[in-house]
């Protein structure tokens, strides 16, 4: 895909405006420029006749008394009438050859026009062709007159004509940007409203609604975009009820699952560990040989119930109500310790008034944190790991940070994550899963105080 510059809307339009305008005031130019030349060439050609009429009577004259003495052609009588400055007449005989000739001095102009605009008029219009008119007498041909101006005197003209224009265009171009450009950010004012309410949606708020505007494209954007802010909240408000009935109803399955292993596997095993201890004294007394296989098997049966009893600890966990979340979470990071045996470190630090938080809201922290210590402990394969729940005005923040393997796929899309981020989103919170700024993983979870008005279906967990 092209990477294109991007313009501010409001300079692109008034760039088009302008550009538009100075295509305006170059057409009107091009409009006077094209009347003055044809009003220089009317003004030559109305010359060349005028002269021309003014050759003839005097040719019939010269007949009419039959003056043998002939000054004919004579261009003094009418050129005192028709000079202007720069203009040539001429009295062309009919073998081509000039007879008589007048020009007036061409006055140096007090403002020339530019070079470039001088190349540019003689280019298009030719200043300084001439106009010619025939003399006839009596049916006869004498010559005609030829009438010219001095393509430096037309060319002046020609500037000074265009210039009040060119000058009326460098006042009120830069003027008439400055007006729309001011006009324009008047009416897109809205859009910096619409912007900060696409960023507040973008970061979960969304409750964020956009007041009426005054532009009819503005409020059918406004209705579309509060119908489906409004949209969202629901769905997401739904989608948050189901993931706390799904979690009600996985938490209510575990305490399920933990008393029947209690009930029935855990009394199973301290059947076979009393069966044990009888076949030993039998073993004892009867048949000595037997003594170290009922030793394994009360042995086997002691291991199985350690295991059993830490699954019924992660299955059910102490009840946070009654101990408190931070007690819970340091009996936790205690249980980690001791399992460990010397592999893997586990340490957490509480910053502010921690046990005030609500029961939902703890009860969801503590499932949220012992899903974290598996994942850096079993997934990241990290040897240390640090947790730090800190109470801000407003909301309840957590890390974790581990010195583990941070590109590792299961850490990042097993089953634990995916039930941390269903927790943090029924409270509306934010979860963010990253690599740490010094190695392994870093993970953050922000869970506003507020969730705690909403219903919440685990508080037995």
């Amino acid at each position: 895909m092209w990477n294109r510059p991007r313009f501010d809307l409001k300079v692109r339009l008034t760039l088009r405006v302008a550009a538009i305008l100075a295509a305006c005031f170059a057409a009107i130019s091009a409009y006077f420029l094209l009347e003055a030349d044809r009003a220089a060439h009317a003004r030559s050609d109305s010359i060349a006749a005028i002269v021309a009429k003014s050759l003839e009577l005097q040719q019939g004259k010269v007949q009419w008394v039959a003056n043998p003495r002939s000054d004919f052609p004579n261009l003094d009588p009418v050129s005192a009438y028709v000079m202007t400055p720069g203009l040539c007449l001429a009295f062309r005989g009919p073998g081509g050859d000039i007879l008589q000739r007048f020009c007036s001095g061409a006055p140096i102009p007090s403002n020339p026009p530019p070079l470039v605009f001088a190349a540019f008029y003689r280019s298009l219009f030719d200043p300084g062709r001439e106009a010619a008119r025939p003399v006839i007498v009596r049916g006869t041909r004498l010559g005609e007159t030829v009438v010219s101006v001095d393509p430096a005197v037309q060319t002046a003209e020609a500037w000074h004509e265009a210039g009040r224009l060119m000058l009326a265009l460098a006042i009120a171009l830069p003027l008439l940007c400055v007006l729309v450009y001011a006009a324009l950010a008047r009416a897109l004012r809205p859009t910096r409203m619409i912007r900060t309410g696409l960023e507040r949606i973008a970061a979960n708020d969304l409750t964020t609604r956009l007041p009426p505007f005054d532009l009819a494209e503005l409020s059918a954007i406004r209705d579309v975009f509060n119908h489906l802010a409004q949209s969202l909240d629901t769905a997401l408000a739904e989608r948050n009820e189901l993931t706390r009935k799904l979690i009600a109803l996985q938490d209510e399955e575990r305490r399920h699952l933990a008393r029947e292993l209690h009930d029935e596997f855990g009394q199973s095993l301290a059947a076979i560990r009393a069966l044990a201890a009888s076949a030993r004294q039998t073993a004892a007394q009867d048949c000595p040989s037997l003594l170290s296989e009922c030793d394994g098997i009360s042995r086997t049966a002691t291991g199985m119930m350690e295991t059993l009893r830490g699954a019924l600890f992660r299955l059910r966990p102490p009840d946070v109500e009654e101990l408190g979340l931070v007690a819970s979470l340091e009996g936790l990071v205690a249980g980690w310790n001791g399992r460990s045996r010397g592999q893997t470190r586990f340490s957490i630090r509480f910053d502010g008034a921690v046990e005030t938080l609500p029961a939902a809201i703890s009860a969801n922290l503590y499932r949220i944190v012992q899903e974290a210590l598996t994942n850096a402990a079993k997934h990241a394969d990290a040897s240390k790991v640090s947790l730090e729940l800190t109470m801000r005005p407003g909301e309840i923040a957590l890390a974790v940070d581990d010195d583990g393997r941070s590109n590792d796929p299961a850490a990042k899309s097993g089953m634990g994550l995916l039930g941390m981020r269903e927790r943090v989103a029924a409270l509306r919170g934010r979860l963010s899963f990253e690599a740490g700024p010094n190695g392994g993983s870093a993970l953050r979870v922000v869970i506003p105080l507020e969730a705690a008005d909403r219903p919440m279906l685990d508080h037995a967990a």
